[in-house]
């Protein structure tokens, strides 16, 4: 990439819609957890017609281009290699439109919005996009890898929620299917192509969401579990009487809890010892409480399990407050400050979890006894992070660590249990090999068929779906 090109985005963008200078240019370079690379330049287009420049101008140079959004991804998607001569492009500056068609219950969004400020613009009108999460991404960035989030039980994820979008392909044209319609069946529904590609075939730039109400009460309890069988147990007895309220259920590992009470003295401990698990159930409902009372009934409904349930429950705490999400919110963040990690973000047939962890546990013991197994997720859909630790400085070969049980255990999910190795978190550099690994051939080969048209010369992000 020459000065020169440099110049034209310059002169497309604007002074401030390019950076270039090694200080500018450290924060768009390094992942949050994965990836670290050097770019060229950062572009940061502030209209649908800015992004398309951009791509115009990097597409006739043969230039490759990597979309970012709030750079909140954990497979590396979002950050340059280390050549030094891709642009990044950011959306941050595509942030402006928030158009919200109350009785429609819909919104109309820029792709660089923020998750939080669109809530704070929905909030005002009663409503929320509830993708829940413990990040906050762009819009686009949350088109782009399909985000699931600790609510998927209720409200579903992106894709579910996701009516049109507008996205700028390789070379610069744009593509709008931007309609608000929740029925629409003519044909190939096109805006799913863009939906969990980290941003291989375009890049978002608006999207038309289904909002939805904001619950008007919520009840929340957190259950400790003796096994993972315990953990099914207690599933299959709140979905049967509450499947209409149920909103999340969430499950630690015990190790993952006790990472929490050590880095993070603000969160209050509510077992005098963690148990195997700690499930978090909640429930909500847009009923005010004169109608229904979701205390009342969460109460009676845990109270008869725990009856029927005898050993397999050992705590049933209720709290009106945060103080259960604080503890699961905080998970990742602490088992970080915790050693060295390798995370897993995994999902199998729900039946079929206790006995995935168990089988990584063993795994684990017998050919990597320095290591230690932190598991919590999403089990109410089936997925579920395996992050697998060890002490800083306690192993020679780290990389080497990683790939051998990236190797191992991505290969009991697809192999030995039908399982799949990115359940929420897409595909990037960080698992690359994996998707070519265990991805069908026929697949690969069609969506090589759909890169061609999207993206002729191979140019737009560093994933490869082909």
């Amino acid at each position: 990439m020459t000065d020169a090109m440099v110049g034209d985005l310059v002169a497309a963008l604007g002074e401030r819609g390019v950076l270039s200078e090694a200080g500018d240019l450290a924060r768009y370079e390094q992942g949050w957890r994965y990836g670290h690379g050097r770019a060229r330049c950062v572009a940061r287009p502030s209209t649908t017609e800015g992004v398309a420049a951009t791509l115009r101008i990097c597409s006739d140079a043969g230039v490759r281009v990597v979309p970012q959004g709030a750079n909140t991804g954990l497979v590396a998607a979002s950050t340059p290699d280390q050549s030094g001569a891709m642009v990044v492009l950011s959306l941050e500056r595509l942030n402006q439109t928030i158009d919200l068609d109350v009785e429609d219950r819909t919104v109309v969004v820029d792709g660089g919005v923020l998750l939080s400020t669109l809530n704070e613009a929905l909030a005002e009108h009663g409503y929320w996009f509830p993708v829940d999460l413990g990040a906050d991404p762009q819009i686009g960035g949350m088109v782009a890898t399909n985000t699931g989030g600790t609510r998927l039980l209720k409200y579903g994820d992106v894709r579910h929620n996701l009516l049109g979008v507008e996205v700028v392909l390789a070379d610069g044209r744009v593509v709008s299917q931007l309609n608000r319609l929740r029925k629409n069946n003519t044909g190939l529904d096109s805006k799913q192509l863009f939906v969990g590609t980290a941003g291989a075939f375009g890049v978002v730039t608006r999207a038309a969401l289904a909002v939805a109400p904001k619950p008007a009460q919520t009840a929340t309890a957190l259950i400790g579990c003796r096994d993972g069988a315990a953990v099914l147990e207690l599933l299959g007895a709140v979905e049967q009487g509450l499947a209409d309220f149920l909103s999340a259920f969430e499950v630690m590992g015990a190790a993952a809890m006790d990472a929490v009470f050590r880095h993070q003295q603000a969160v209050r401990r509510p077992f005098d010892e963690a148990p195997a698990y700690g499930v978090l159930v909640e429930l909500a409902t847009t009923l005010p409480a004169g109608v229904v009372d979701l205390d009342e009934i969460l109460v009676a409904r845990l109270g008869a399990h725990m009856r029927a349930a005898k050993a397999g429950v050992s705590d049933v705490l209720l709290d009106a407050s945060d103080d259960f999400w604080q503890l699961r919110h905080h998970v990742s963040e602490s088992l970080r400050s915790d050693g060295e990690m390798v995370a897993f973000d995994v999902s199998v047939a729900r039946s079929r979890l206790p006995a995935l962890t168990e089988r990584v546990r063993a795994y684990l013991c017998e050919h990597h006894p320095r290591v230690w197994l932190c598991d919590y997720g999403h089990w109410g859909d089936g997925g579920s992070h395996l992050n697998v630790l060890w002490s800083r400085g306690d192993v020679a070969d780290v990389a080497g660590l990683k790939a051998t049980l990236q190797e191992a255990v991505y290969t009991m999910v697809v192999r030995e249990f039908d399982g799949s190795f990115s359940a929420e978190h897409g595909v990037g550099p960080h698992n690359q090999r994996f998707y070519d690994a265990f991805t069908d051939d026929a697949v690969k080969q069609l969506c090589r068929s759909v890169g061609s048209v999207c993206d002729p010369r191979g140019l737009l992000g560093n994933v490869q779906l082909g």
